[in-house]
Formats: structure tokens, C-alpha cells, sequence
């Protein structure tokens, strides 16, 4: 989610200077940080034609320091996305235990680097942005 669907740095932008001075490195424990964060340019419109060619799932690790984190991207889930990712939101430490034929995340961790399928990096310089990940996705 993060970074993919969810821009982070809309976020931590509507933080005041003291609560990003005070977790400082772990800006993804702040309590509630998930909830303030906006979509991704082209996120949505992205997601929803995968989702109509694809059975699309979204895989997110969420900060073990922050159980506010699980119910935050849920309720992101639910707000932006809606009835297209009803019931396919996926909370792991470990992606690769989860199959399918695509991955599309911005980093190697969490099993994204052992996922059994292809793994499109987002926002590398093959897949910079969700217009181009869209047209390898329906070529």
C-alpha cells in the first residue's frame, strides 16, 4: 500500500514539528499517521482497472509498534478504494507466503524480493509511475 496506492509523505506533511521531532526515524508509529495519508497520483483509476482484469489483492505491512496501523489501512481500504477491494485487504510481515502471478510494491522487504510471481518494482526506472505499470499490465 504504502508508497504504491497510499503516498506516506502526505502523511507525515499534516504531522506538527513536534510529534515528527519525537519519532523521528519511526514516522510509521505514530498513532493514527495511516489515517491522514492520501492516495497515490493515479492510484485509484489504476486500481480499479486491475482489479476488473485481475483478482487483485492488497498485501501491506503494517507497523508492529503501531497497532493503529491495522485499522487505519483498513478504513483507507474502505474510504478510497471501496467495493473494489471489499474483503481483499491482506495485513503480512511476509508477502512471499502469498501467491499470485503479479506484485507491484516499492521495496524488496518483506518477501516482496521471494514472491512467487513477478515482482514490479514501483517507482524503479522500469516501473516509475502507475501509467506505466498499467500499460505492462495490459499489453
Amino acid at each position: 500500500m504504502d508508497n504504491v496506492l497510499v503516498n506516506f509523505k502526505s502523511g507525515i506533511e499534516k504531522l506538527n514539528k513536534d510529534i515528527v521531532k519525537k519519532y523521528d526515524s519511526r514516522l510509521d508509529e505514530v498513532p493514527g499517521i495511516f489515517s491522514l495519508m492520501e492516495p497515490m497520483k493515479g492510484a485509484l483509476d489504476a486500481y480499479e482497472k486491475i482489479s476488473k482484469k485481475y483478482d487483485t489483492y492488497i498485501l501491506s505491512t503494517s507497523p508492529w509498534k503501531n497497532p493503529s496501523a491495522w485499522s487505519d489501512k483498513l478504513l483507507w481500504v474502505q474510504k478510497y478504494l471501496g467495493a473494489f477491494a471489499r474483503k481483499r485487504l491482506i495485513l503480512t510481515h511476509h508477502k512471499n507466503l502469498n501467491m499470485g502471478d503479479y506484485l507491484i510494491d516499492d521495496r524488496v522487504k518483506r518477501g516482496a524480493d521471494k514472491f512467487q510471481g513477478e515482482l514490479i518494482l514501483f517507482g524503479s526506472e522500469d516501473f516509475p509511475d502507475w501509467r506505466v505499470v498499467l500499460e505492462y499490465l495490459f499489453k
